[in-house]
């Protein structure tokens, strides 16, 4: 079944996309259509997560996969009570995008990351 507007063309088929955490490595992955199409690292303590780096196999770029592991990964922090530290740049620039997780960053984070 495809659905969605014409890309250059072409249909684009909208594919099942499902974001897991997988502990034991430190790391969110996404799977599009079944296989894994990114991931993002993190190193969790007992009262924050230190999200370290998003990646996108290049296959998959532009079709939100990015977005998809960083809102997973914010709304189980807050989920878990967890306070967020944005090591990295692309979780941060999503923070500064989007306020409404800035709370999950320390407060003496906020500003040097223009959060505030």
């Amino acid at each position: 079944m495809w659905a969605g507007r014409p890309s250059r063309g072409r249909y684009r088929r909208r594919m099942p996309v499902v974001v897991q955490d997988v502990p034991d490595r430190s790391r969110y992955v996404v799977l599009a259509d079944g296989r894994q199409a990114g991931l993002l690292t993190y190193d969790r303590g007992e009262t924050q997560i230190d999200l370290l780096h998003t990646e996108v196999d290049d296959a998959y770029a532009g079709r939100g996969l990015a977005k998809a592991l960083v809102t997973h990964a914010l709304d189980a922090a807050r989920r878990d009570g967890l306070a967020v530290v944005p090591s990295c740049p692309y979780v941060a620039e999503f923070l500064r995008r989007d306020p409404s997780y800035a709370d999950l960053v320390p407060a003496a984070r906020r500003a040097e990351l223009g959060l505030d």
